[in-house]
């Protein structure tokens, strides 16, 4: 960690943010692994990426002047089906060569200090204390970023601001603090202690289910996706726990963050969970997550038989831990409440 915070002490003199502003882009790159063909610049907007412009291949060069948003967060892709390569661009010529191959094995960019900042965040991440490389890089859009994308739904309403006030105020109108400034009193409502927020959704047969109708017994409302990895590891654990104690006073209500259908439903089945599933096809933009202010999954939340919050984020051994100590040799808690 000591290493990590020197080298973004060295290039911050280069990476402060005067404001962002519109200027066209200074980018230029080679693709290894590929002559001819398109690449595609993408802008990042609530953890997905959207193309907004392209760019002809020839001789396995390309370059982008697309007047865009700068400082800020772009991909770069050969395949808009894919994920693409994360690039922290700003108002000054940036090269990059693309490895067609691997985006992330031998791909490389200079000119952009903010980039340096990222890559050598990403070697340290599960060594960083947010509120220390905050305070090595303020004005950098790379802190900004990590604290709204690795951060946030780690932390409480209260770090959330302390954490935004070691920002430099130029960041303060960026897309990135902007959504936790919502954010912060989203956590606030949806706290341990709580009432939880009702809200409406569809079945997958199109169903209308409404949370408060499941109250009466303990009730994990689980965020989850199809294609989600972390949350298709975590099933089984939610899976065991429903089926041990389903019967003494347990429910699961699945709120979906998918984005078809069709894969919704098929994870479903592919990981036998039982229980009610609502989803409104949203992606990131899930209007159930939104309320439950829900920016990483897989995301929980324990309700008591009169809807209050009283747990969020139990896995595995933790939530068999914490319903053995609610239900293990009780009667069955609210056998009227609907399924």
């Amino acid at each position: 960690m000591k290493s990590f915070v020197l080298f973004t002490t060295a290039v911050l003199l280069g990476t402060t943010v005067s404001g962002q502003t519109s200027s066209p882009l200074q980018l230029k790159g080679t693709t290894l692994g590929i002559k001819e063909g398109k690449v595609y610049l993408q802008k990042f907007e609530n953890k997905m990426f959207f193309t907004i412009d392209s760019a002809s291949i020839k001789d396995g060069r390309f370059s982008f002047a697309t007047k865009v948003k700068l400082p800020e967060l772009y991909g770069l892709t050969l395949d808009r089906n894919k994920n693409p390569f994360y690039i922290f661009l700003e108002n000054v010529p940036v090269s990059v060569s693309l490895d067609s191959a691997s985006y992330y094995r031998n791909s490389k960019v200079s000119g952009s200090k903010a980039q340096d900042i990222f890559t050598a965040y990403k070697e340290n991440q599960r060594e960083v204390k947010i509120d220390e490389f905050i305070k090595q890089n303020p004005s950098s859009i790379v802190s900004a970023y990590v604290l709204y994308r690795d951060f946030s739904y780690r932390l409480t309403a209260d770090q959330i601001q302390s954490n935004i006030n070691l920002l430099a105020p130029a960041l303060q109108k960026t897309q990135y603090v902007s959504v936790l400034k919502e954010l912060i009193p989203v956590l606030s409502r949806v706290g341990v202690g709580n009432k939880a927020i009702d809200f409406t959704a569809n079945d997958p047969d199109g169903k209308p289910v409404k949370l408060s109708d499941h109250f009466g017994k303990y009730l994990l409302v689980d965020f989850w996706a199809g294609w989600c990895g972390p949350c298709r590891r975590e099933n089984p654990h939610v899976v065991a726990a429903y089926n041990k104690y389903k019967d003494k006073g347990f429910d699961v209500l699945g709120v979906s963050l998918d984005k078809t259908k069709e894969s919704w439903v098929k994870a479903i089945a592919d990981d036998q969970l039982t229980w009610t599933h609502v989803s409104d096809l949203a992606f990131w933009n899930s209007a159930p997550a939104k309320l439950y202010g829900v920016r990483a999954i897989p995301a929980n939340f324990l309700i008591d038989p009169k809807g209050v919050i009283i747990a969020r984020n139990l896995r595995g051994k933790d939530l068999d831990e914490k319903l053995a100590e609610l239900l293990s040799g009780s009667a069955s808690v609210g056998s009227g409440a609907s399924q």
